[in-house]
């Protein structure tokens, strides 16, 4: 028997997206849950491209050609946290590697722009708890992004970097158009292969795998690897009609994808509220099978079977109960259980709905006053305000990095030549803006922007000439390999 809980996707009116959005043509082309106030960023409207399908009808599909116009929408998202991974779900696909300094988490995945202004999207999980995210462009360049909303339930993050110019944006499709054996394609950045292609088809619609309630999930055996998490499932014709978000841990060739309607249903939500509040009422639910009509009498075969009614739930104040059989919310038939949790997971927390119900040889009709749909009890409400942290300490600077005189224990230490003058990094933030560049406790510092560094006088003096934004040259020289790289370190924003 299938058990549902009376919440479920914000599979929000299509006049709400409307207002929330404007639609127009687009160029083809841990554990800190903070959001940043949508007032920091620029308030307009997001720009989404749906245009219709590009590929005539009976046209070959040629995802070589969909994969040359999309593919500088797709950006890979490094995500760093100062806090040691905690808790383990089927969902999380990173990459963690220990560091000289304790443990911190970084993960890798993928994401596409869907608003030339910078937005993009990716999956929650892929951001969750971070300290820094940084999106990596199709054309090389880094940008630093904010995390504008969450939704942990479904799994996405919808983020902002700012850039220079406009940003192609990838063409969303219609997620309920597709039909099981289509050829769709994901483009990602696998195991760390930045836009990676794989081709394969549908394999299964509507398919259940961490919430009974609200999981859709788009099946496909088109290759999806760790790394994938957060990138574009496109069909043939260039649309996107998902979001890469999962793979079987017991079998190859079956990855999962969130389909893009089930995402733009919370886009409005996200972008102004940056979370999503969803209606409960607080039940659970079966489908009225003809099975269960004849063995329990129900006198109707559609509608959405009540099966429990917790104490203190917004039904359990209405009156509902066990056996009950919801036909109707507001005056539209009810077919089954997961039409009702798509309608009143639609519906804002503090709305009164009409439910009409079958009791026995009855018709009734109860009034109930939602709440919120509460979070499920592995995922912890956001708590910072502002998103990811940016927080340097004074006496790292901007760099996110400390140094120290280059002293002769150390020349000895490593063998270094008599002329090497410099200063030796004595820390580095996990999630400043040096380490982002990959350099490393040890290093030592010989010039910034091609300026010698010979004491640490030096350094802090050439430091406090750089801009916010700005980018370093760091010129280092690797005491254990005796060799030289030069690192570009982009710092903050003011």
């Amino acid at each position: 028997m299938k058990v549902h809980a009376l919440t479920a996707v914000g599979l929000a009116a299509v006049v709400s997206f409307l207002l929330g959005l404007v639609v127009a043509g687009g160029a083809p082309g841990g554990v800190r849950r903070g959001v940043l106030a949508p007032a920091a960023l620029e308030t307009h409207p997001l720009s989404i491209s749906m245009a219709p399908a590009v590929r005539p009808a009976g046209a070959a599909v040629d995802f070589a050609e969909v994969a040359a116009r999309l593919n500088g929408t797709v950006v890979n998202v490094d995500a760093v946290s100062r806090e040691e991974r905690g808790r383990q779900t089927p969902r999380r696909f990173q990459r963690e590697m220990s560091d000289e300094n304790g443990v911190p988490r970084e993960g890798s995945g993928s994401g596409f722009i869907i608003d030339s202004a910078g937005y993009i999207l990716t999956n929650h999980h892929v951001i969750e708890g971070a300290d820094r995210v940084t999106v990596t462009l199709n054309d090389g360049r880094a940008l630093r992004a904010t995390v504008v909303g969450i939704d942990p339930a479904i799994d996405v993050a919808l983020l902002h970097v700012s850039a220079t110019g406009p940003l192609p944006a990838a063409p969303l499709g219609d997620s309920s158009t597709i039909n099981v054996g289509e050829w769709v394609c994901a483009i990602g950045n696998p195991l760390g292969y930045v836009h990676s292609v794989t081709v394969g088809v549908v394999s299964f619609l509507g398919r259940k795998l961490f919430d009974q309630s609200l999981d859709a999930f788009i099946q496909t055996d088109a290759a999806i690897s760790f790394g994938n998490s957060g990138g574009p499932l496109i069909n043939s014709a260039g649309q996107v009609v998902g979001m890469t978000t999962a793979i079987s841990s017991q079998a190859q060739s079956i990855g999962f994808a969130i389909p893009i309607n089930q995402v733009l249903s919370i886009l409005p939500q996200l972008r102004e509220r940056g979370r999503v509040a969803r209606g409960y009422a607080g039940v659970l639910l079966t489908a009225a099978t003809p099975g269960l009509k004849a063995a329990l009498s129900l006198g109707t075969d559609r509608g959405a079977l009540i099966q429990d009614v917790p104490e203190g739930t917004p039904a359990s104040r209405a009156g509902l109960r066990p056996y009950d059989v919801v036909t109707a919310i507001d005056g539209q038939p009810i077919p089954d259980d997961q039409a009702l949790i798509r309608e009143i997971a639609a519906r804002v927390p503090g709305t009164v709905v009409r439910l009409d119900i079958r009791r026995d040889a009855s018709t009734l009709t109860a009034l109930v006053k939602l709440t919120e749909r509460p979070l499920p009890p592995t995922v912890r409400p956001a708590s910072v305000p502002g998103g990811v942290r940016a927080v340097l300490s004074p006496e790292q600077g901007p760099l996110g990095l400390t140094v120290r005189e280059l002293d002769a224990a150390t020349m000895k230490r490593f063998a270094l030549p008599d002329t090497l003058k410099g200063v030796q990094v004595l820390d580095v933030d996990t999630a400043g803006p040096a380490r982002q560049a990959r350099v490393r406790r040890g290093h030592i510092i010989i010039e910034l922007n091609r300026q010698k560094v010979t004491s640490v006088a030096d350094f802090q003096r050439l430091v406090a000439t750089f801009a916010p934004g700005s980018v370093v040259a760091v010129y280092v020289f690797d005491p254990l390999t005796h060799e030289r790289a030069i690192y570009a370190v982009t710092l903050d924003p003011a």
